[in-house]
Formats: structure tokens, sequence, C-alpha cells
């Protein structure tokens, strides 16, 4: 590794952050991972990174530190909670923000980091772990145009289309919450037309087949089905990220007096799987909450 290759740090080696970290790696920059979990550091370093055992010992000397943890708190957190890295990041460098949150949040940890002489790029990201680890995802992301140069070298590696969207914070979450509101309501409307599927006997891998040749097909329809026929839930989504991000749709609709009666529903039932113990599960288990309430008969879990 060059002594003059772009440092980055990855804060965050799930399922996503794992990949992102790999994409950097393969693309020649000097990257060092860091997790709560030491297996996923563990890893990551037998993998052919650089991995350290807390953000504020990753983040040292990094041009770039990409941010890939569940919400909002757990972004303030690593920035401004204790051992927190806003002060450990050298000054120029800047902190690329992942995970999904409320706009105004956003805006409110860009001013607070800014004033310290780092940038902050807001950018949330969309495509799923497969993509992740192929560095092809998407990037919805907002911030001026000094985040965007400096964060540039990373967002290369991680994504395949990069939307820049504005130059300051909180642009990229809301468009990140459209998204979100979207594919939380596609998966719900996809596991309650398998579920009737099912309820009226049908064969489903053949119900399948013949909705995503048709109209009423969607892409979550086509990615997620797939495992209802399997019967396997173990978890690419879990139920729990949507009970989180369709509660901030719900809260920014809120603030603006905006009705979002569909993403209501959809929180509904997403609600009402976590409730019956499958928050950590794929949530395409939505599917198995309306064959509980309607007597359907699905194919058995194999996982």
């Amino acid at each position: 590794m060059s002594s003059t290759a772009t440092r980055v740090a990855v804060i965050g080696l799930g399922s996503m952050g794992f990949g992102m970290a790999q994409s950097l790696r393969r693309a020649g920059l000097d990257t060092c991972g860091t997790d709560v979990a030491a297996e996923a550091v563990a890893r990551f370093a037998a993998e052919g990174g650089r991995g350290a055992a807390t953000a504020a010992e990753a983040v040292p000397g990094a041009d770039i530190v990409v941010s890939v943890v569940v919400n909002a708190a757990q972004t303030e957190a690593v920035l401004f909670g204790e051992g927190g890295i806003a002060a450990a990041m050298p000054e120029g460098a800047v902190f690329v923000s992942s995970a999904t949150m409320d706009p105004a949040i956003a805006r409110r940890l860009a001013a607070r980091l800014e004033a310290t002489g780092r940038h902050y790029l807001d950018a949330p990201i969309s495509g799923g772990a497969a993509r992740a680890a192929k560095g092809e995802l998407t990037v919805m992301a907002s911030g001026s145009p000094a985040a965007f140069a400096r964060a540039r070298p990373a967002l290369d590696a991680m994504a395949v289309k990069v939307y820049e969207l504005g130059d300051a914070a909180g642009t990229g979450a809301a468009f990140k919450m459209i998204n979100q509101l979207l594919a939380g309501v596609h998966i719900a409307a996809a596991c309650e037309a398998i579920s009737l599927a099912a309820k009226q006997g049908l064969d489903l891998g053949k119900v399948y087949e013949v909705i995503t040749a048709s109209a009423g097909n969607s892409w979550m329809f086509e990615n997620r089905i797939p495992h209802v026929l399997e019967g396997d839930y173990r978890p690419a989504s879990a139920v729990e990220i949507f009970v989180k991000d369709l509660g901030i749709v719900q809260d920014m609709a809120r603030s603006e007096r905006y009705p979002a009666p569909l993403a209501a529903a959809a929180l509904q039932m997403y609600l009402a799987a976590a409730g019956a113990g499958m928050g950590r599960d794929d949530d395409s288990s939505l599917a198995r909450v309306y064959a509980q309430l309607s007597g359907a008969v699905l194919p058995g879990r194999k996982a």
C-alpha cells in the first residue's frame, strides 16, 4: 500500500459496511474498519484490511470516514458521544454519513461537525448487501462541494451511481426517506398478496412466475417473495429497519401536516411482526403475520 494512498476509516462492519469496506480496499484505498463486534473486525483483517478496536483508533490520519451505523442516534454517538471521533478526525477530513435519518437531524449533525473544521456529507445508500460487496451501491448525497471533492475516491469505490442532490446536508436524507416509504409499502403489499394467494390455495411458485412477468410486479416482490417460497426468514433486511424508517416517515409527515396513510398502514404491519417476535427476522416475515391472521398456510421455515 502506497503511503500516499487515500486513507479511509469505515465505522460499522455489518452486512452493508463490510461489503463497502471491501470495495474500498479493492479500489486501492488504505482502509481501516471498526465495529462493536470484535469478530467483524477480525474477519475484515483476515481478508486483507486493517482493523481497529474502536472508532477513535480508526480515524486518526483518515482522509475519509464512512459511517455505516443504523440510525441518527448512533451517528451522533459516533461523532460526539463518549470516545466520539469528531475531535480525532484530521481537520479537513470528511465524514460520510450513510445512516437513514430525519433530514432535520442530518442538518443539525452537519452544522455541528462543520463548525470544527471537518466536512460532512449526507450520503444514505441503497442497494443491499450484495451490491455493497460489489461496489455497486446507489448513493443519495448532499453536502458542500468541498465535502464531495474530499469524499470522491470513496464514493467512486463504493457506488455505481452517486446522485449529487444539493449543497446542504438533509437533502440526501430526504431522498432516502422517499425511497424507504416506497420500499416499505411495496414489501408489505408483496407479502399481503402472496399470503392472499396462499389463502386461495394457489400454487405459490406459479404465482411468483406469473406476477414477475406481469404489471403487478415490483422489485420488492421479485426480491423478497423467494424468501417466503423457501420458508427462509434469515435477515437480509430486518423487520426492525422498517419499524424505524417508516416511523421516521410518519414523523416527517406529521410535522408537515401531510397525510401518509399507506405508509402508516404498512408501519402497523411491521410493528405487528416485531411484536410477534420477528423483529430481527427478514422483512418478508410480514407474510407470516398475514398468514397468522388469516389461517393461510405458507411454506415451512427452513431456518
